[in-house]
């Protein structure tokens, strides 16, 4: 990469995540983004834990949110994970275009639960606890597998811009 290639942030693909450094930010952090099309074509999206397993994105609702009902209609959807608020020192960011895929199943329901109650931000005491506050009949896992993706390391953006700086 030249100095000439930092002189503007015109073009900011060059600081992208490497696979390391994506998988930490994927692993690390239990929030996200959740964002998809309602009947009119607008944009909606809502805060939501998460876990990254199996090469996908894992979420949970009810039936009644407006979400499922959009999705079982388009299940086009993204998702945007930042490093905010993780002990990542340096802005990170993925972002996935990606199709959900809704999850009824006992078995989906047996692995997911427990997993998901260890690494969220439960209210409830014990992940047990919390496993049993989740397992309800009208109560959905999204699946979002990833089609593309956008990635942001602020941290090389800022190494390589201060290198251009100084070599002025």
């Amino acid at each position: 990469m030249s100095d000439k290639d930092v002189e503007n942030y015109d073009d900011v693909t060059m600081y992208g995540l490497t696979a390391q450094k994506e998988e930490e930010l994927l692993l690390k952090q239990n929030e996200l983004t959740f964002i998809w099309t309602n009947k009119a074509g607008h944009g909606m999206g809502v805060t939501m834990s998460y876990i990254w397993r199996k090469g996908s994105i894992w979420v949970t609702a009810t039936e009644q949110r407006a979400r499922m009902k959009a999705l079982a209609r388009d299940p086009r959807c993204s998702v945007v994970i930042s490093s905010a608020g993780t002990d990542i020192d340096v802005s990170q960011s993925i972002t996935f275009k990606g199709s959900a895929i809704l999850h009824r199943d006992q078995a989906t329901k047996d692995w997911f639960y427990p997993d998901f109650a260890r690494h969220a931000n439960s209210p409830a005491p014990t992940p047990e606890a919390f496993v049993e506050f989740l397992d309800t009949e009208g109560r959905i896992i999204i699946e979002v597998i990833p089609e593309k993706s956008i990635k942001f390391d602020g941290g090389m953006m800022r190494d390589k811009t201060s290198e251009a700086i100084n070599n002025r």
